[in-house]
């Protein structure tokens, strides 16, 4: 597979607002994340951390709601301006795997 087919040889490159505010919600989420292990640690109760795990998942959620938001308005318009119609398969593909 050559570079201009693989999806992972891509890249986006963001602005400094939209960059902080996902790497802050990762933040977050890894904070979430050292909190649920510190209460499997400390034995907490399973309902306690159930809760905090249905957080993350949310928190998971609104990155990923962001992040798809900001690629339609971007990387898929662009690609559509300059002809590019694979990039309406590789849209559904992604959506596909989200809605699992």
């Amino acid at each position: 597979m050559n570079k201009e087919t693989c999806c992972c040889h891509k890249t986006t490159k963001r602005s400094p607002e939209e960059y902080k505010r996902l790497i802050n919600r990762l933040n977050r989420m890894e904070g979430q994340i050292r909190g649920i292990k510190g209460m499997l640690e400390k034995d907490a109760y399973c309902a306690d951390i159930l809760v905090q795990s249905a957080a993350v998942s949310a928190a998971m959620n609104a990155f990923n709601k962001e992040l798809l938001s900001n690629h339609i308005r971007t990387c898929v318009v662009r690609d559509l301006r300059e002809g590019k119609e694979d990039v309406i398969d590789e849209l559904v593909t992604t959506l596909q795997k989200l809605m699992k």
